[in-house]
């Protein structure tokens, strides 16, 4: 088992994690096998060998993994048993959408509020959670040790976030908006443009014609 896995793997990882959180309590308690799992999900069953391979040692000739253990080690491998503090900045449908959602708990991830510039906004809550002014982010990401942040604001806004998020001390951003951002070394940001991916998708299904 090792942890220097491609990107290629860790993207494949929370599939199977979801698909094991998916079974049934029998099946949760017994065996399952990589061929099994990538039937299920129909991925080659050699790659899948070889992914949980990279993430547990649980598994057996003939027998399998014990698939509550194999959904615990991916889940440990993933961080998924940590409890990291995020913060959303842009309080549009998106960005209140994802401080109404409660499931990223699931996933090991906190939202703890949201940041917007909007006075008539800041002081109110959305699923408990306080909509804060932007100017004080430096200020509590700081104090709550907060190093995850999501960008939801229009595109003319994004890089003035971004650098308020680094400045916050934020190493992880999730960038929603539909432009590149320029972020300070150590700070990584992963640009998730939704346009882009239905276009992709749609190229896919032409193909496929």
């Amino acid at each position: 088992m090792t942890k220097n896995i491609t990107t290629q793997t860790l993207s494949r990882l929370p599939l199977y994690f979801n698909y094991l959180t998916s079974l049934p309590e029998d099946k949760k308690n017994g065996n399952i096998s990589a061929t099994a799992i990538a039937e299920a999900l129909g991925l080659n069953d050699v790659q899948v060998r070889k992914d949980l391979a990279s993430v547990s040692r649980g598994g057996r000739p003939k027998v399998g993994y014990s698939a509550s253990e194999l959904m615990g080690d991916i889940g440990k491998f993933l961080g998924f048993e940590n409890h990291d503090g995020v913060v959303v900045a842009g309080m549009g449908n998106l960005g209140r959408a994802m401080l109404e959602c409660d499931g990223f708990a699931d996933y090991g991830f906190d939202i703890l509020c949201g940041f917007d510039c909007d006075k008539q906004l800041v002081g109110t809550e959305i699923n408990g959670r306080i909509i804060r002014d932007i100017s004080e982010m430096t200020e509590f990401c700081r104090s709550n040790n907060i190093k995850i942040g999501i960008i939801t604001v229009p595109e003319a806004s994004a890089q003035e976030v971004c650098n308020k998020m680094a400045e916050a001390g934020i190493e992880y951003i999730l960038n929603f908006a539909a432009v590149r951002l320029n972020a300070p070394e150590g700070v990584m940001v992963h640009n998730e443009n939704i346009s882009l991916t239905l276009a992709m998708l749609a190229r896919c299904k032409f193909s496929e014609q």
